[in-house]
């Protein structure tokens, strides 16, 4: 969920929340009708206005790459509570086991605990996002405010990641093609904007974005 959409992203978690049930498996199982079976949502918070906030103390003080790395995670952390105080979703700190419906990711003790992914500006909450991805074996979204990647204008509907030009308007930090690359994952940027877009992605189906594909 990206920093982009903090005015919208409460809209769009409850009306997944509605889809899906609230991060509870008894709730989300009883919604289903037999033989459906049950969707497990994590929500990966983005940093928003309050990684800028250390991005500010950055370049005022000069941070170490390790404290503006732990201090933006923490930024992930504030938007995760700010999503939990505005949202019918459940919050956790794990990606074990993870219940049915709709659940958000406070991730500061799960990345402290795994330190995965180099301290730079480079990586943000997109590359986290993909590694927590890959954890857990999910489809990646990353809902933004806008439809995609662009070109001179026009929407990229599908691309692969040795393919991307030079000059593209980018809504992904610079580390993700390279992760996607790496570990063979798909990326499905999506207006959230649209909340319906992203609930029809999460059924499989096919919506306007771009789909960024790293050896796939």
């Amino acid at each position: 969920m990206g920093g982009s959409l903090i005015r919208e992203a409460p809209e769009i978690v409850n009306r997944l929340v509605k889809e899906f049930g609230p991060g509870d498996q008894e709730t989300a199982s009883d919604k289903l009708a037999p033989g459906e079976t049950p969707f497990s949502v994590l929500i990966v918070p983005g940093g928003g206005i309050f990684a800028d906030a250390v991005r500010r103390a950055d370049k005022t003080f000069g941070l170490g790459d390790d404290a503006a790395h732990w201090m933006a995670i923490l930024g992930m952390e504030q938007y995760a509570c700010y999503l939990q105080d505005k949202t019918f979703a459940r919050g956790t700190d794990s990606i074990k086991e993870l219940p049915c419906g709709v659940s958000i990711l406070f991730p500061y003790r799960l990345l402290k605990a795994e330190d995965p992914l180099p301290h730079s500006w480079g990586v943000t909450s997109d590359t986290i996002a993909a590694w927590i991805a890959k954890q857990i074996g999910a489809l990646f979204i990353k809902a933004t405010d806008v439809d995609g990647i662009f070109k001179e204008g026009r929407l990229i509907r599908e691309i692969f990641t040795p393919d991307l030009p030079e000059n593209f308007d980018s809504c992904i930090d610079s580390a993700l093609p390279g992760f996607l690359q790496k570990n063979n994952m798909e990326c499905l940027i999506i207006n959230g904007k649209f909340p319906e877009r992203v609930i029809q992605a999460v059924y499989g189906k096919p919506v306007p974005c771009t789909s960024v594909k790293g050896n796939i």
